[in-house]
């Protein structure tokens, strides 16, 4: 079987073993739901509702505040208590709907489809936008407007991103395995917009029961192809991903659409599907819960906009205090100083860990070993540019093509100074581009 795969990365421990063969379970949020009206890139979307008013299930509270940015929708019946900033899983306070769930779920109607093919290509991006899909593999960008390229007929291949390469993270591995057919048919409608594509079913070879079912499923469909990729961080990276599984290149300057590609993530795809064949908004997600500090890790079909406090509660509480909580995974993820704050539609998981590595150490001086570089996926010399950014040379920085690191956290782990090189990369890329957009 051949692996595809792309030049750097490394292979950190990936602790999926804890949580990858527990079945999805499907939980009930509590008694308050906060729905940050920031939970993707673009506009923030604009309060429909008001403080007092009854809500249902699948009833829109926010609308779109622009074409880059999508609906929220009510994950509960309840009442609106507030329109008021609360606090999210970066630290900033976020203006956000907060609903009090009376138990009840009742629950708006849904337009089912039965045969797509009744759908022309603008209805069923329009069925995307209004459902408020965004990528959920991180970004959180609006799909409508990923698949919304300028030139479609130049789009060759649509990608399935299933890597999951992110270590702990099993959410899509147990969502391949649980649902494999509304993945499929997740990815039959997306090139159903795009009549020159084939689609890829990217799958890491850490994963060889998807790869084999999902090529049993798609062993009719002429236009999917499953493509096994060698397990390795970042294989999911969006330029990785593409270049592994097509041999085209892009860079910071270019979008997948400008290679002829349109990647989207399993659990994007999967809520495609309920977008378009149900009618469904996007309600809910599958989140891990794991870490050596959780009592039982498992993956849960969760509601958006219950805490993470109450995730942690299901999981059987905490077997000891954490050291460290993080959002998402280990190399990307955002370390969480409250447990307090909502799940959104990019939550992916919740990690509770004993030790905090990153802490213990002490940075050093750099010995010059090189291996930084060898392992960067975005093929530039990380030690450079953390030294130029530290020193706020940007003109130096945009020298040595510091907008290529794609902040995937490899320099970091693999620096045996432990120097924090991602992190002031990261920095002076923001400030870059903050600068770019004023």
């Amino acid at each position: 079987m051949a692996k595809h795969s792309f030049r750097g990365g490394l292979h950190p421990y990936d602790g999926k073993e804890l949580s990858k063969d527990r079945p999805i379970i499907d939980i009930l949020p509590g008694k308050e739901l906060v729905f940050p009206l920031s939970q993707h890139i673009g506009a923030p979307a604009v309060p429909v509702v008001k403080k007092g008013d009854k809500v249902l299930r699948g009833q829109m509270i926010a609308d779109a505040g622009g074409f880059v940015s999508v609906p929220i929708y009510s994950t509960v019946s309840g009442s609106v208590t507030a329109i008021e900033k609360r606090r999210v899983v970066t630290g900033d306070m976020v203006e956000s709907i907060v609903i009090a769930n009376d138990n009840k779920y009742e629950e708006v109607k849904y337009q089912t489809v039965n045969d797509i093919s009744k759908l022309s290509k603008e209805e069923i991006k329009e069925k995307i936008r209004i459902a408020g899909v965004v990528g959920m593999g991180g970004a959180g960008f609006p799909t409508h407007v990923k698949l919304s390229p300028k030139e479609p007929d130049k789009i060759d291949y649509c990608i399935a991103n299933c890597a999951e390469c992110e270590p702990y993270l099993t959410s899509d591995y147990r969502r391949m395995i649980e649902e494999p057919q509304k993945l499929i048919d997740g990815l039959k409608i997306i090139l159903s917009l795009f009549d020159n594509a084939k689609g890829i079913l990217a799958v890491e070879d850490n994963k060889p029961d998807c790869i084999e079912n999902l090529k049993k499923l798609t062993k009719d469909e002429p236009r999917i192809l499953v493509k096994a990729l060698r397990t390795k961080y970042p294989q999911g990276s969006e330029r990785q991903l593409i270049f592994a599984t097509t041999k085209r290149a892009i860079n910071c300057d270019m979008l997948p659409a400008d290679a002829g590609c349109i990647v989207n993530n399993v659990d994007t795809i999967v809520a495609i599907y309920n977008a378009v064949m149900e009618g469904k908004p996007l309600m809910e997600r599958i989140v891990t819960v794991t870490g050596d500090c959780v009592r039982k890790p498992q993956n849960y079909r969760v509601h958006i906009g219950m805490m993470y406090s109450e995730l942690i509660s299901e999981a059987g509480a905490l077997r000891y205090e954490p050291v460290k909580i993080v959002s998402g995974g280990p190399m990307m993820g955002f370390g969480l100083i409250d447990t307090n704050v909502p799940t959104t539609k990019t939550a992916s998981a919740l990690l509770c860990m004993s030790r905090d590595e990153v802490s213990e150490v002490k940075p050093s001086a750099c010995i010059n070993c090189g291996m930084c570089a060898q392992v960067c996926p975005g093929r530039v010399v990380p030690k450079i540019l953390s030294d130029m950014a530290e020193h706020g040379d940007e003109e130096g920085f945009l020298s040595k093509n510091g907008m290529e690191c794609c902040e995937c956290g490899c320099c970091s782990y693999i620096c045996p100074a432990k120097r924090n090189l991602t992190q002031s990369i990261k920095s002076m890329r923001k400030t870059i581009l903050a600068k770019r957009k004023r």
